[in-house]
């Protein structure tokens, strides 16, 4: 088995498969019981954020005769009793869903209710903020089309067959798992007997009916009064058939969510900067039925009010099986495309498995709740006997594939593949990988690699290979320091696996056996646990050749280890050279930081290929000394992204040694006698951070002279001109010569306009005592306030302030956007141009106008390229992108 790296114990336990997802912001969330806890990798015993899912009210959706309450379909409505909350689904939305353009987290309770919330940003809570009731507006949708019966009779009539023959099986997952502790306590003999019972329950091999529905309350008709049954709505107070009711209440009994990635597009025959963001969220129910609902990202984004509520809207609603839809993915192909296209592939309890797809016509276009702008696009697996219980996709565009992985309650899984030109599936993997239900699938390196864990506890990699799969020992090797907790390993089930960003890192959500635990301590403390092992050691399939460093194990790694992590690194950094794909790299730098505790060779052979290979083109194996000139030569010919990740190496890999501050006091000339090896980074560092400063004056001043010559609303309208004038004067000689052209074409159309009030920010002033202050540097600066005398001691020294690092005027004393990289703030947002440039324009005059589009500003760090945030109270969670 792995070793952990580190842990995080859980005070409650999971009760349902997939019960762990880590988002693209670096956050990883847990369904753990009632509560949904939220765990920063980077801290994962420090702060916590919390979701508490509380008790339902149910919704009111008719009447039934009192003699009916005993037929077949209505029998496990009519037979309530209380039930504790669960989390049963949880799942992350892409970057920019959030006002702070963080993640949206949509949580699907057993009692079928499905919400979102966001993080609690300006709330300073460790409580997440609920922001909208998706059952709510579903009921509200429903109930104004009369649940569909007369506007589409043949899906009424197909769901109340279906739901009549479904609820002959409907089993609560949760409920033996309760009874299994139970009897535990009492009997340690019943131990196999028990998981036995846990796995026939979820792959619903019992068809005795025990469920007790908390969702919905029937209003009965003809009622006697020493009855006791909640208060019934006046608009749904009409009498309805047993089917019909049964029908209504699986409609509303949500079982799984899914988010798709963040949409943009153009909206037709509208200028650039009307554009439509959105993501879609699935949410399967009981009656097979898929609802699809449009959620729009933020116009606009802040850190200083959280309240606004996103819209909603419900998009359709895909008859999508006959039976339950436990377990949903999305994929997108063609993303760079003009015609980008969505894959909802669906899992059911009846087995069967079936893929979706809709093009960006048809979503633009609003339509029908019951004309589902989703076509189906192949029905993988057939209605069968054995439950799906959890599925992962991956579309690999490198290699014109798409993979897609399928767990069963029997243990086993398939894999199938599809090419994208072709869009022929064929199952090309079979195997029983596990004796129990397998709760949780997860690809790594675009679909070369798959991760498999199971009730049975085992978690299992596999490697895919052309059309075969073969099971491979997950390395026990661990770099640099391993986990020194107590935590106990009588483990019980494991029920979820998640990939970090970077693909270096699995988190492992497992139950603990509380049975063999302390009963005082342990027991009452330590209900489950999250685990996170190292995925960087995997054979991804298409290992490099190793370097000729490396011709030895060291400590404990051999040489193939040490082959692997270098091809996965080149891996993962190769992946975050496209701008779209969030900039998170805590599991790479973590890695390498253990790493150079033991063997810093390694770290400087990895960074000098990638180096090497992304900024001259070829593999250059020559010193560190020497690669560095020439990589300084060729700042201004490499993309942005690449300048981004360069600097977060330097700071958090290669100067590690060294605090932010020291380091941000040293580029600005205040250096003391250093070793040679951190003086070389210091200036690598300088001049790529001078790069990208000198990309966003030059894109400011040619923003500024294209507003000038055609004023545009939907125009990017730069700040702090005045004050990029005295640094590129500051610096006339080592600045690119277009900028002394540009700064002096603005510096003469202030002078021309009288409206203009960029010539007054030159003389700005201290937001404490309103002293005036004086440009001298980019980072910060000092007020002139007078001289003051106190207990006969002169005091000359003003206030400090920071600068903007974008606008470089001087901040004021509110909330800022914060970087977890630099340690600086930001007042405004950088134009997404800066972060897309493939190298330093050579004509800056020349860009087109749609390179000045302020629409939904991106908040990024100017030099780090990582998400900005509002910086947090240390007892608050936060994100940690490096």
């Amino acid at each position: 088995m792995a070793s952990r790296f580190q842990e995080a114990s859980l005070v409650t336990s999971p009760s349902y498969p997939n019960a762990v997802a880590w988002s693209s912001e670096n956050l990883i969330a847990v369904a753990a019981g009632h509560l949904v806890i939220i765990l920063n990798p980077a801290l994962p015993s420090g702060p916590r954020g919390l979701i508490s899912v509380p008790n339902a009210e149910p919704y009111q959706i008719g009447k039934v005769r009192y003699e009916d309450l005993l037929s077949g379909g209505l029998l496990p409505s009519s037979l309530k009793r209380e039930r504790h909350p669960c989390v049963r689904s949880l799942s992350w939305s892409d970057l920019g869903m959030s006002q702070n353009y963080g993640c949206l987290l949509a949580v699907c309770s057993a009692e079928g209710r499905v919400k979102l919330y966001r993080p609690p940003f300006s709330d300073f809570s460790a409580d997440w903020v609920e922001i909208a009731d998706v059952s709510d507006l579903l009921y509200e949708n429903l109930l104004s089309m009369n649940f569909g019966e007369s506007n589409n009779p043949s899906f009424a009539s197909s769901s109340k067959k279906d739901q009549v023959v479904q609820h002959d099986h409907e089993d609560d997952e949760r409920i033996p798992i309760l009874r299994t502790r139970k009897r535990r306590r009492t009997s340690p003999d019943n131990i196999n007997l028990d998981e036995m019972d846990i796995t026939d329950q979820a792959s619903c091999s019992k068809q005795n009916n025990q469920t007790v529905n908390n969702v919905l309350a029937i209003e009965l008709y003809e009622q006697p009064s020493n009855h006791s049954l909640p208060k019934a709505s006046k608009r749904c107070s009409r009498e309805i058939s047993p089917e019909k009711y049964v029908s209504r209440e699986a409609l509303l009994s949500s079982l799984s969510v899914a988010w798709s990635s963040l949409l943009t597009f153009s909206t037709e025959g509208s200028s650039f900067e009307n554009l439509l963001s959105f993501s879609l969220l699935a949410i399967g129910s009981k009656s097979g039925c898929v609802s699809i609902w449009k959620v729009h990202a933020p116009e606009s984004y802040n850190i200083e009010c959280g309240d606004a509520s996103p819209n909603v809207e419900l998009t359709a609603i895909i008859q999508a099986h006959s039976s339950w839809v436990s377990t949903m993915s999305w994929g997108i192909v063609g993303r760079d495309s003009s015609n980008p296209q969505m894959l909802l592939i669906t899992g059911s309890s009846d087995g069967s498995v079936k893929i979706w797809m809709s093009n960006k016509e048809d979503l633009q276009t609003s339509v029908d709740v019951y004309t589902s702008s989703f076509s189906l696009l192949k029905q993988v697996v057939t209605v069968n006997l054995v439950p799906v219980s959890t599925l992962s996709f991956v579309v690999n565009n490198y290699s014109n594939a798409m993979h897609l992985a399928i767990g069963k309650g029997s243990g086993s899984f398939e894999v199938w593949k599809c090419e994208i030109s072709t869009r022929k599936f064929e199952q090309v993997a079979s195997a029983n990988g596990h004796d129990q239900v397998v709760t949780g699938l997860a690809w790594s390196y675009e679909g070369r690699c798959l991760y498999s864990c199971s009730m049975d506890n085992y978690v299992r990699n596999w490697i895919l290979s052309e059309n075969t799969i073969s099971e491979v020992p997950i390395p026990a090797n661990t770099p640099g320091l391993s986990s020194t907790s107590d935590l106990p390993d009588d483990f019980l089930s494991c029920l979820g696996v998640a990939l970090s960003p970077g693909n270096l890192a699995v988190a492992l959500v497992r139950s603990f056996n509380v049975g063999l635990l302390n009963p005082m301590y342990e027991a009452r403390s330590q209900k489950a646990a999250v685990e996170f092992i190292w995925n960087g050691a995997q054979q991804s399939g298409e290992s490099e050749d190793s370097s000729e460093t490396i011709t030895e194990a060291i400590l404990g790694f051999s040489k193939n280890e040490y082959a692997y992590w270098e091809s996965n690194f080149l891996w993962s950094l190769k992946e975050f050279n496209d701008y779209n794909k969030p900039l998170v790299l805590w599991d790479m730098i973590a890695a390498m930081l253990a790493f150079k505790q033991s063997m810093p060779e390694f770290v400087e052979l990895v960074i000098t290929k990638w180096l090497s290979v992304s900024y001259l083109g070829f593999h250059a194996d020559i010193p560190m000394e020497d690669l560095v000139p020439k990589i300084s030569k060729r700042l201004s010919a490499v993309p942005s992204r690449l300048l981004h990740i360069l600097n977060v190496i330097s700071r958090r890999v290669m100067l590690s040694e060294l605090k932010t501050d020291e380091i941000n006091r040293k580029l600005q000339g205040q250096r003391t006698k250093k070793e040679e090896e951190i003086d070389l980074w210091l200036k690598l560092l300088q001049e790529s951070e001078r790069e990208l400063r000198e990309r966003l004056v030059g894109l400011s001043f040619s923003a500024y002279l294209t507003a000038e010559s055609s004023p545009s609303t939907g125009n990017w309208h730069p700040t702090g001109l005045g004050q990029m004038q005295q640094w590129v004067e500051m610096n006339h000689d080592i600045v690119d010569s277009q900028l002394q052209t540009l700064s002096l074409e603005v510096k003469s159309s202030l002078t021309r306009s009288s409206n203009s009030t960029e010539t007054a920010l030159q003389e700005e002033n201290c937001p404490y005592c309103a002293a005036p202050v004086h440009f001298h540097s980019p980072e910060d600066a000092v007020c002139q306030a007078p001289h003051q005398k106190k207990k006969k001691e002169r005091y000359d020294q003003g206030h400090k302030l920071e600068r903007c690092c974008v606008s470089m005027l001087v901040c004021p004393p509110t909330p800022l956007w914060f970087c977890k990289c630099c340690n600086r703030l930001t007042l405004e947002s950088a134009p997404e141009t800066l972060f897309a440039l493939p190298s330093f324009p050579k004509d800056l005059k020349s860009l087109p106008e749609s390179s000045f589009s302020k629409v939904a500003l991106k908040p990024f760090c100017l030099f780090c390229g990582i998400l900005l945030q509002r910086k947090q109270p240390e007892f608050l969670l936060s994100a940690s992108p490096v």
